[in-house]
């Protein structure tokens, strides 16, 4: 396979690979071993989908519906291109009996139009607007698998995990937020196997970039002395929007940037590598050169020293979460989190922050009992064990699904330390 993110190679029959898939997806059920000719990016998915709890033979939940879904909706940035989605795609789907769909950055379905015969068809297994199709939910399938692994991705036949969907194909990619980089949702086309070809995922990612450029141009004009943004929540190297510039900071840096925008006091030496390093044999001199090479990248000005601080304000999504949750606005809050803060880092000072936000925030959705809140964050990577949410979850929405996720996860906590894969009870706090 010259390119792992197109479903069949050139001249390959596709009942005869559907079958083989097929095969491959019993033995990795029953087995738990992936098997030719599996792709490399589905048997991690499969992978993944397994160590939510998804199970074969699951269904989609809906989780909106009516007023909810339609307020949910509108209020949604991906409503501002859903003109050019219609425009792009609605006559390629209408014609060839696909769909489009667009779903929210949890897999959630948003809009799915096209083809009335086939939105019937795919009505009976809740392939619907206000359904939910993560990864973590309904396991390998286009739309969910490419907000996941934030990639275009093409799903074939039995290569989706659950079995009432492998007689479809599907195409996805990832829309971000032009200002943040930020994932909004993703695009789909859905249908039959007529899609498994390199010209559909071409042509979705097309789309989405197509989006992408829509939305800048929709965007409000920021003037020239805006203020610097940082984007340190979900990923691992932040960003920061400067003066028109968008700067990807290194691992180090970003931890850096971080405390400091936190710190606008600034920080002397001594509390940094107090706040960086866990070993004390990490000299004063290391952290000066890197502070020279940070200073380097975000150019003159910003950075000033004795003590070390910004010399400027630097908003930061880590600041827009805490004050959402200060004035008690929980949704505004979780809607801000994109996931834990530098997930990779070790920095110590980082790590009790991370951890500082993130209780408060479940904390807050616990109380709020708010079905819609605990789910986004009980289908997130970061909140797919979190015992407490999903406790929480199921009592104010108990479906089959996530009754079945619960138990799992309260099997985990009881079983014996010495079962294979068990190691204690999984997290309650993201890391």
């Amino acid at each position: 396979m010259t390119d792992p993110w197109v479903a069949l190679e050139p001249g390959a029959d596709p009942t005869e690979h559907a079958r083989m898939l097929r095969r491959a997806h019993e033995t990795f059920t029953e087995a738990g071993t992936v098997t030719r000719p599996v792709r490399s990016v589905v048997a991690e998915s499969w992978r993944r989908s397994a160590r939510a709890g998804v199970g074969p033979d699951g269904t989609a939940s809906v989780e909106l519906v009516d007023g909810d879904l339609g307020s949910y909706r509108a209020e949604h940035p991906l409503a501002r291109v859903m003109p050019l989605f219609r425009e792009l795609m609605g006559t390629f789907a209408a014609d060839g009996e696909h769909l489009l769909a667009v779903c929210d950055a949890h897999g959630r379905l948003l809009w799915v139009e096209g083809h009335p015969t086939t939105r019937r068809n795919a009505g009976r297994m809740n392939f619907v607007p206000g359904a939910r199709w993560a990864e973590s939910a309904m396991g390998t399938n286009a739309p969910g698998t490419a907000v996941a692994v934030d990639r275009p991705v093409q799903v074939f036949a039995a290569e989706h995990f659950i079995r009432r969907v492998q007689p479809w194909t599907c195409a996805a990619a990832p829309v971000h937020d032009p200002r943040t980089g930020r994932v909004l949702g993703a695009v789909d086309i859905t249908g039959g196997n007529g899609l498994a070809h390199p010209h559909s995922l071409g042509f979705v990612q097309a789309v989405a970039r197509a989006a992408e450029s829509q939305l800048a141009l929709l965007a409000p004009e920021q003037p020239a002395a805006d203020t610097p943004e940082l984007t340190a929540l979900g990923r691992d190297e932040a960003q920061l929007l400067i003066g028109g510039r968008r700067i990807r900071l290194s691992r180090r840096h970003s931890e850096i940037l971080v405390l400091l925008a936190r710190h606008p006091e600034g920080l002397t030496g001594d509390e940094l590598l107090c706040a960086l390093y866990e070993d004390e044999s990490v000299t004063p001199v290391t952290l000066r050169a890197e502070l020279a090479r940070l200073r380097r990248a975000l150019g003159p000005g910003l950075l000033a020293s004795r003590p070390y601080r910004l010399t400027a304000p630097v908003e930061s999504d880590v600041a827009v979460v805490e004050r959402r949750l200060e004035t008690g606005a929980v949704t505004a809050a979780a809607s801000a989190y994109a996931g834990p803060l530098l997930p990779g880092s070790q920095a110590p000072a980082v790590v009790r922050l991370r951890h500082l936000l993130a209780d408060g925030l479940r904390t807050a959705l616990i109380s709020r009992r708010d079905p819609d809140l605990l789910a986004d964050w009980a289908h997130a990577p970061w909140g797919e064990d979190d015992l407490d949410v999903w406790r929480a979850l199921a009592t104010v929405r108990p479906t089959a699904s996530v009754r079945s996720r619960l138990a799992a996860l309260e099997g985990e906590l009881t079983a014996p330390p010495d079962w294979p894969g068990v190691t204690g009870r999984r997290g309650a706090t993201p890391a």
